[in-house]
């Protein structure tokens, strides 16, 4: 199979790419420091950021904190690639570890979301439609050679639960009440959203691979035996 590309149609993207490869000269990391330990670090931001949201309606720092993690998060998910190349540690190695957390990181901001506003139910619902969007942009990608975001993809997703995190904090200080019902309406408004976006994005992914050049895999599966 030939390498795959990789193509965004993010609207943020744009500007914060080149942001970031501004701000990592600065930052003097070790040659030797492998990009997978970037990768852990905003791992780590990510657990952070679930922790700031699952006290977001409890306590007036947790949205802050769940902000900053967000922000953290993508800010080493940005900046592990642009470190690989620079120091030329570009391994398939990391590249699996970068795509294999970056679902769980979201998955982790939508539990703690969740636990605050006392919905796991409809936490399990986002789960379903996280990780089924990840499923289907990487069956997609392996069929026609492109990894592709869409211009609603998983930077814009992350500036708005930055301004969730950080509107949460403000709004618990006024009032606890209409800030659960602000958490929840919210949470509902993302909830739909995935779910059209899902379908839609299987109705095009379902024509794009049709119409791909890539022939069709028609071969068996071959059983393998172990001893």
């Amino acid at each position: 199979m030939p390498h795959v590309k990789r193509i965004s149609y993010s609207l943020f993207d744009p500007w914060i790419g080149p942001l970031v490869k501004k701000i990592y000269p600065i930052l003097r990391i070790p040659i030797w420091f492998p990009p997978e330990g970037l990768i852990l670090v905003g791992h780590l931001c990510a657990v952070i950021g679930a922790v700031g949201f699952a006290f977001s309606l409890t306590a007036w720092w947790g949205g802050w904190l769940a902000a900053f993690g967000v922000i953290g998060n993508h800010f080493f998910d940005c900046t592990d690639g642009t470190h690989a190349r620079a120091t030329n540690q570009c391994r398939n190695g990391g590249e699996l570890l970068d795509h294999f957390t970056d679902p769980l990181s979201f998955a982790y901001w939508l539990i703690g979301w969740s636990v605050a506003i006392g919905r796991l139910d409809l936490g399990m619902a986002a789960l379903v439609i996280l990780f089924a969007t990840a499923v289907l942009t990487n069956i997609k990608a392996k069929l026609t050679g492109e990894f592709t975001l869409a211009s609603f993809g998983p930077t814009e997703f992350k500036a708005i639960l930055v301004v969730v995190g950080a509107a949460l904090s403000i709004l618990t200080m006024l009032s606890a009440e209409f800030t659960t019902a602000t958490a929840l309406f919210a949470y509902w408004t993302l909830l739909t959203i995935g779910c059209v976006q899902l379908i839609t994005g299987l109705w095009r992914a379902v024509h794009d691979v049709n119409r791909s050049s890539v022939p069709a895999d028609v071969s068996e599966w071959q059983v393998g035996r172990t001893g």
